[in-house]
């Protein structure tokens, strides 16, 4: 029986009844919005896999472009989705073809994959003039499911301040895959990463919020699908509110076991960052399936060209539009959802430009959906980080967004990995080591809003950095052509894997360089999870495809001097406010100096020569010295120096502890770093 839900008597704008399917102990409520619809039935399903059966309800109540309806008997577990009957117009960009069960945009868990790529298409012959297809996709799909009522939220936060954080990106299948504490039944999955020896490790290496790469429900787009390929790393969202049912270790526990491991990471003062995709959704360009959106008013969730094609700017074949009320709602309901019920600190947006261009237009910091989400009472209160790059010609906007927003810095990572090749500007990374106050404070932002990082899931890690000089991406399936050619690596002299003691040695003094750079840098740290313990991907830098030893981290060194070493430089980071300043440097702040133990000064700045470069910022001076050769340094006139840190040593230990005078020279080895404390 289907009964109708009382009409919003309190608000003329807006129902009383939230989107999606909620339980009381009769029976659910199912309310989902289209605009372009002439009618909605809501599909009940029952039955084993291969012998599904639907009870189908028309949901006759309508209030403001929400079709709605309540429907006796229904309990938790019930699997079900949406028909829509209404217009077939492509070139006007209205697709409805009851034919076709969609996914409710505001399930909770969401079930099953495409296993016919024909039956999950909403077209026949051609996208744009062709029939829509007959076949039913049941069976073929995704499927709703019907959860109960939202369990208590979460308990006390970590509450980590910007200033103190450091991020390392993480991907909860590939990061422990291979533990070996980690139980088999476990590994890949939320408790795998919410397992005391990887939470341990994380703790150990000073983290103190990890930033999970997608885990809102996935499935995986037509051109994978067409290769037999899966998504990996997960940028290609099916359902915003459920967590991605594959990374549970018992079917249908993923609500459960996600909780659990935010819990447990909480407990560690951890926070629980998502790499959240409110960009595009999984079902590709016009000519990809219909899953959800694109059968329930395409129109109003994505962004169409006058011909009714989709204007793709995120390269992923569709695009949704951050302009539409739809849209708004969705994102920010669903962004609501994983903090107040599942327990997340935050989010990085992925390519968050896109959030700034309503109808795919111009780019606008105050856009409605970016304005949306950082005026939210509960939104504004968690870690909002901007992937601030789209794929249009002018898409990259580091330093654009509001003072809401950290950003990835992109030119951080360009200038760093720079620096230690033996190029670019010594003013670019002097810039980009003292918190890039160019880019954010003129828009009222602090040093934290720049997210400083090296290395991320998309490029090299840090090991194929210094080992390889061109991506080998040929296992990707896409004869070499995907991933960047924009590296800005090196492979000292041989490309790949080497069986030289000497060359083996150069690139790991080089990391540990570079990873003391970042994490001594100022501004907010972002290691790529596994680079502490010196992981390869082959060369492969978009392995975005590759569900196999490819990406998931080796942990055979967990307890290796790398990782030893990063730990040593978070500690030291944390030990002293002046490495982690939540303030920009005024003038006198920062010192700047020559090798000759001399001030830096004008045409300094511009000796496109010039490797070796002293910070000194309150009690510590860092000397940096990128060159390939041996280099003779003199210490500024004050002092003494005592060495606190030597990444020519394995452990960071320097050789001796007896403080330096002032005016001492010393010789800075080849590609390193020296912290030095003043008293």
């Amino acid at each position: 029986m289907i009964r109708a839900l009382p009409r919003a008597l309190s608000s003329p704008i807006v129902p009383v009844f939230p989107l999606g399917a909620h339980v009381d102990d009769d029976g659910a409520r199912f309310a989902v919005a289209s605009t372009s619809a002439d009618a909605v039935e809501l599909c009940l399903v029952d039955g084993p896999d291969g012998d599904l059966s639907e009870r189908r309800v028309a949901l006759t109540e309508r209030t403001f472009g929400v079709w709605h309806g309540y429907v006796d008997g229904v309990a938790p577990g019930q699997r079900y989705g949406y028909r829509v009957h209404g217009p077939y117009r492509p070139r006007d960009g209205v697709r409805a073809n009851p034919a076709k069960i969609l996914v409710d945009p505001y399930a909770r868990r969401v079930l099953g994959r495409v296993t016919d790529l024909e039956a999950a298409r909403g077209w026949t012959d051609d996208p744009m003039t062709g029939p829509p297809c007959p076949r039913d996709s049941l069976g073929h799909v995704p499927l709703s499911v019907v959860t109960g009522p939202d369990p208590a939220g979460p308990g006390p936060r970590p509450d980590v301040p910007w200033s103190e954080t450091v991020v390392a990106e993480v991907h909860v299948r590939g990061y422990t895959m291979r533990h070996p504490e980690v139980p088999p039944e476990h590994r890949g999955t939320y408790l795998g990463l919410a397992h005391p020896a990887v939470v341990a490790h994380l703790c150990r290496l000073g983290v103190t919020a990890v930033e999970l790469l997608p885990v809102a429900a996935i499935a995986d787009e037509p051109p994978l699908l067409e290769r037999g390929r899966t998504n990996f790393w997960g940028y290609a969202t099916l359902g915003f509110l459920a967590p991605h049912p594959g990374y549970a270790s018992v079917p249908g526990a993923e609500i459960e076991e996600f909780r659990t491991m935010v819990a447990a990471l909480h407990a560690a003062g951890i926070e629980v960052i998502l790499d959240f995709v409110p960009n595009h959704t999984a079902e590709g360009g016009v000519g990809g399936t219909t899953l959800s959106y694109r059968g329930l008013d395409a129109p109003a969730y994505y962004a169409l060209g006058g011909d009714g094609h989709d204007a793709d700017i995120t390269g992923t074949g569709n695009t949704l539009d951050a302009g539409s009320p739809t849209v708004i709602r969705l994102v920010c309901d669903a962004m609501r959802h994983w903090v107040t019920v599942m327990g997340v600190d935050g989010f990085r947006i992925d390519l968050a430009s896109v959030l700034g261009r309503p109808r795919s237009g111009a780019f606008d910091p105050h856009a409605p959906l970016l304005t949306a989400i950082a005026v939210d009472p509960v939104l504004s209160r968690v870690k909002l980080i901007a992937e601030p790059w789209d794929a249009t010609g002018e898409g990259y906007r580091v330093g654009g967004f509001g003072v809401a927003w950290s950003e990835w810095n992109g030119r951080y990572r360009d200038a760093v990995r720079d620096f230690w090749r033996g190029h670019g500007s010594i003013g670019e990374v002097a810039s980009r080591l003292t918190g890039s106050s160019d880019l954010y404070r003129l828009s009222g932002r602090r040093p934290w809003a720049s997210i400083n990082f090296v290395t991320a899931h998309d490029g090299f890690t840090l090991r194929d950095m210094l080992s390889y000089e061109h991506k080998h991406n040929e296992a990707n399936g896409e004869d070499n052509r995907d991933g960047t050619d924009d590296n800005r690596s090196q492979n000292f002299g041989e490309e790949g894997e080497t069986a030289s003691p000497v060359r083996a040695a150069r690139r790991l003094a080089t990391a540990r360089a570079v990873l003391g750079t970042l994490l001594l840098s100022t501004g907010t740290p972002m290691l790529l999870g596994g680079d502490e313990l010196w992981r390869t991907q082959g060369g492969n830098n978009n392995a975005y495809c590759l569900d196999d030893e490819t990406s998931w981290v080796d942990w055979t060194h967990r307890d290796g001097a790398l990782a030893a070493f990063t730990a040593r430089v978070a500690a030291i980071r944390r030990s002293s406010p002046a490495l982690h300043r939540d303030r920009f440097y005024r003038d006198g702040d920062v010192l700047w100096w020559h090798p000759a133990g001399r001030r830096l000064d004008g045409a300094d700045w511009h000796d496109g020569h010039l490797r070796t470069l002293g910070l000194q910022r309150g009690e510590w001076l860092m000397l940096l010295h990128a060159g390939s050769d041996a280099v003779a340094a003199t210490l500024p006139p004050d002092g003494p120096y005592t060495p606190e840190l030597d990444s020519t040593r394995v452990d960071g230990e320097p050789v001796s502890r007896r403080p330096l005078p002032g005016g001492t020279t010393i010789t800075l080895p080849p590609r390193s770093l020296l912290l030095l404390r003043i008293p």
